[in-house]
């Protein structure tokens, strides 16, 4: 399948409301979902088309909505990589899904990100005492809210339907297998990285 139209014979065409539901701008109610979200998922592309999608984590409400149009988050402290930012710095068009605990429906936006070093709004961001050394400043330009059914067809609220944690690899096993560490231990590499994630979150 290489065109829309080839697409179109399978998938129909959307209701109108379908399109209509983008209001590009941040009302009310987006501003509770918003609010009320602890995490974003943050998608960027570079200038080629590579994309890369970031979880962003912070307290509920620690996202700001500056105005109907405007809303800005910041940068906590990771691998340095800067995987995201490198791109949005060739290529601003950025995507953000929120994501509210217990609720099925997300709340999607597009616009164009700006990497800021400095605003009046950084004290805002303020989080254990820790002021942001980056934030990104997103100007919307579509807002939408994406219906429940992935989330309803996952059951990714539900406890019950969650994997025993046991049955998964830990991060220190994941690491020692795709690094090839041959001087370390699974036990040594749990162990740094959970002081790591404790102690450099902010």
């Amino acid at each position: 399948m290489t065109t829309e139209a080839e697409l179109r014979e399978i998938v129909k065409e959307p209701a109108r409301g379908s399109w209509d539901k983008d209001i590009a701008r941040i009302d009310e109610h987006a501003r509770t979902i918003i609010a009320h979200s602890p995490l974003v998922l943050l998608a960027t592309s570079d200038l080629d088309g590579t994309c890369d999608v970031s979880p962003r984590g912070d307290p509920a409400g620690s996202v700001l909505v500056l105005d109907d149009h405007r809303l800005a988050f910041a940068d906590r402290p990771g691998n340095h990589r800067v995987d995201s930012f490198r791109n949005l710095l060739r290529n601003p068009h950025v995507g953000l899904l929120f994501l509210v605990p217990g609720m099925n429906e997300t709340l999607r936006v597009n616009g164009r990100a700006t990497l800021v070093s400095d605003a009046p709004f950084f004290d805002d961001l303020t989080v254990r005492g820790r002021r942001p050394r980056l934030a990104v400043l997103v100007d919307v330009e579509e807002l939408y809210v994406h219906c429940a059914k992935a989330f309803l067809r996952s059951s990714l609220w539900q406890p019950d339907t969650w994997p025993d944690r046991g049955s998964l690899p830990s991060l220190g096993r994941i690491a020692k297998d795709h690094l090839n560490l041959r001087n370390v231990s699974v036990e040594q590499l749990d162990e740094g990285l959970a002081q790591d994630s404790a102690t450099n979150q902010y």
